[in-house]
């Protein structure tokens, strides 16, 4: 027989998060001699050597992941596991919601520890995109079908949507290409100012060498310079579909493809007291929306809204915010719909600087937003991803000191 008594749900808390530094995604990058899984293994490696916790607790490890093909088509968080040497009782699952696959992976694993599921749970990423490309898992394949393409018969490449939405909102190439190098410019000021070292796992390649920066930031980015570059997806075909758009989107104001990881520790607050850890933030609130296939970039827009009324806040309540910066054109529509102070959208640079390792990316947000409100004594962020298909995720953390 049940009783009716209330058991009161379970606390998740954020007890660390890392990240690997961001490799170039192509052959030579820094990165691009470790095999995926090892690249996710050295990831975890050091958010356990931090922690201090004996991997043997651990229930299970939900890692994010687009390209499961490959190096990435063995449930790359299991071989990562192993490959790490931890005990081999501890399973793993792949999350695949395009490119917030990390950024779900971690709000799964606070829901099964609130849903009294877990008491330990690894949250995670993996892209490596310079032995994955990008599409591999799709080779050449229709991903729509007739059914989606007879509803939906306008339907575009991610960055035709980008050129899209820059039109919408009016967004000319020169705000771009300020905001592209804005971004490089902050990423490179958190860079040499030690910002970034303390969310930085260092990574050995099989040659021996200790990866511990990012390679992917250009301090000396220019307005002038990213002018200079043409429209990627302005061809003729393009223009002959779309005779109204002025193309705009360059590879300069666009994400940089990369390679990375992240890891993320998650527990309930009963578990770390237990253990002797302090929690470093916590999951005020989540959500997960679909819009505009075509328009494809814009959900992140309506996530925030509904995580907003989720969590009961407000914009001007938030010190800092995370839109991951897919093309330029993405985080400052969101702006024009959220009139916030400029220092508080990605803070520290964004995809543009720092890449966009698909399923690894929004671990990546997560550990960049921890450190900057720690370090800046902010309390809230919110982060939200732009997701293929016209879906987003939106994440609003608290800081606990």
């Amino acid at each position: 027989m049940i009783n009716n008594l209330e058991v009161p749900m379970p606390e998740a808390v954020i007890v660390d998060a890392v990240r690997s530094p961001m490799g170039k995604g192509k052959p030579g990058g820094a990165l691009s001699s470790i095999h995926a899984v090892d690249l996710l293994a050295g990831t975890l490696k050091g958010l356990v050597e931090r922690t201090g916790i004996d991997p043997g607790i651990v229930e299970d490890f939900m890692v994010g992941c687009v390209g499961q093909v490959s190096e990435q088509s063995g449930t790359p968080g299991r071989q990562a596991w192993l490959s790490a040497g931890y005990p081999v009782h501890v399973p793993s699952v792949s999350i695949e919601r395009k490119c917030g696959s990390g950024q779900q992976a971690v709000e799964f694993a606070v829901q099964g520890v609130m849903a009294g599921v877990y008491d330990v749970v690894v949250a995670g990423g993996i892209e490596s995109m310079s032995r994955v490309p990008m599409g591999s898992n799709r080779q050449g394949a229709d991903a729509h079908g007739p059914g989606v393409r007879a509803r939906f018969p306008d339907l575009v490449p991610q960055g035709v949507s980008a050129e899209l939405v820059a039109d919408k909102w009016g967004i000319s190439r020169l705000a771009l290409d300020e905001y592209a190098a804005r971004s490089h410019a902050r990423a490179a000021e958190a860079a040499a100012s030690g910002g970034f070292a303390d969310e930085i796992v260092p990574i050995t390649t099989p040659e021996g060498t200790v990866v511990s920066v990012d390679e992917s930031i250009r301090a000396g980015t220019t307005v002038e310079k990213l002018g200079e570059l043409r429209a990627v997806f302005g061809t003729d075909e393009n223009r002959d579909r779309l005779p109204q758009v002025d193309w705009k989107v360059t590879a300069g104001n666009a994400s940089q493809i990369t390679d990375g990881a992240g890891a993320v520790l998650v527990m309930s607050a009963t578990k770390a007291a237990e253990l002797g850890l302090r929690p470093r933030a916590r999951i005020v609130a989540s959500a997960v929306v679909g819009d505009d296939p075509t328009l494809m970039l814009t959900g992140p827009i309506p996530a925030t809204t509904k995580v907003l009324a989720r969590a009961g806040m407000t914009i001007d309540q938030i010190d800092a915010v995370e839109i991951n910066e897919a093309f330029a054109s993405v985080p400052l529509a969101w702006a024009a719909e959220f009139p916030i102070a400029v220092e508080k959208l990605n803070p520290r640079g964004g995809a543009i600087a720092l890449g966009h390792p698909l399923g690894a990316s929004g671990v990546r947000l997560l550990a960049t937003m921890i450190n900057h409100l720690e370090q800046t004594g902010g309390r809230y962020g919110l982060q939200s991803m732009c997701e293929a298909g016209g879906m987003a995720n939106a994440t609003i953390i608290e800081i606990l000191r």
